[in-house]
């Protein structure tokens, strides 16, 4: 993970917890209190496997680029070389 999104995963488990801490010390009945302490965690787990998942995409893109530039070297140097062999 690169620093970006490290900073907003602990911002968002920042953001859990605060609201967490919140729901807990609410003046409501502990059934409704702990209904949104589960909705809440449930909402940064979706939070976080989006985040994970976006990341997987974009280290992918990355990879993809990587193979393309490799193949594309590789391949002009081949050519280079036969075209050495043809003027030797």
């Amino acid at each position: 993970m690169n620093d970006n999104t490290k900073v907003v995963v602990a911002l968002l488990a920042g953001l859990a917890a605060g609201a967490a801490l919140g729901i807990l010390f609410a003046p409501e009945r502990g059934t409704e209190t702990r209904d949104k302490l589960s909705d809440s965690l449930k909402n940064l787990g979706d939070t976080i496997k989006e985040t994970a998942s976006n990341e997987l995409d974009r280290i992918l893109s990355l990879k993809d680029t990587v193979v393309e530039n490799i193949k594309s070297k590789v391949k002009s140097t081949e050519e280079e070389y036969q075209d050495d062999l043809e003027h030797a």
